[in-house]
């Protein structure tokens, strides 16, 4: 198993709002990965998903590396969701600096054959296979409830004015609900995380063809955030990957 990462302010934006943590302990045949958006003014967005990050990721580690007995890990990764969730909703009501602040999160948990991906948001997750795309997450978000629908189609997606408009965060509401997902990895499979800094700016199309023919893996997350530098980078971007 290898994981890569690279998060980046982009073009834009002031601060880098995005945070991610990616480790993979090939002894145990274990990896965690998480990415989180933040959202909020002043400096706020940043407290969101740092502390998001920081409560899930340790929670998670701790899961995954000791003995959670008759716990199931989609239980394990929606209490630890839950946490994070009462510490920024409560940092943001308490706090006039942090008001309205919230992250997206998705993550995932490696544990030997076993992959579980969960979500809040808009930040995604994707499977790359040989010459295949396959996005594991759905979006919480308005632009994708239209597309749900049948409004609108996915192309029409990609420019609605209204697709930066999320509809499930953690931390702005006292209870917060996460998506758990159980995709299938063989051997040589990538699974992409990233924040929607990337999938913005650059199509599912593109982002497959740089993971499988773009180059080496080990600098793949720089090539996708290079190019979105040079399509002018209008929000943070972030990206993991990881090979099993």
């Amino acid at each position: 198993m290898n994981v890569w990462s690279i998060t980046d302010r982009g073009s834009v934006r002031r601060e880098n709002q995005d945070a991610c943590y990616a480790e993979c302990d090939n002894d145990k045949n274990t990896a965690l990965l998480v990415v989180c958006d933040g959202m909020g003014g002043a400096r706020a967005g940043n407290v969101a998903s740092t502390s998001a990050l920081k409560i899930v990721a340790e929670s998670l580690k701790e899961t995954i590396n000791g003995d959670s007995g008759e716990t199931p890990l989609s239980d394990s990764i929606k209490a630890a969701v839950e946490t994070a969730n009462e510490a920024v909703y409560r940092e943001s009501v308490t706090n006039p600096d942090c008001a309205g602040m919230g992250t997206t999160m998705v993550g995932a948990v490696v544990k030997d054959d076993r992959v579980t991906v969960f979500n809040v948001g808009d930040s995604r997750a994707y499977i790359i296979r040989q010459r295949s795309i396959k996005r594991v997450t759905v979006d919480h978000s308005v632009v994708e409830e239209l597309v749900l629908r049948g409004d609108i189609t996915r192309e029409q997606s990609v420019r609605h004015p209204s697709k930066n408009l999320i509809t499930r965060a953690i931390g702005t509401e006292p209870d917060v609900e996460c998506d758990i997902f159980f995709p299938k990895l063989r051997a040589g499979d990538y699974l992409l995380l990233c924040s929607d800094g990337l999938t913005n700016v650059v199509s599912d199309r593109e982002i497959m063809d740089e993971v499988i023919k773009g180059g080496a893996p080990d600098n793949c997350c720089e090539r996708l955030v290079e190019t979105v530098l040079r399509r002018g980078a209008p929000d943070n971007v972030t990206v993991v990957l990881f090979r099993k």
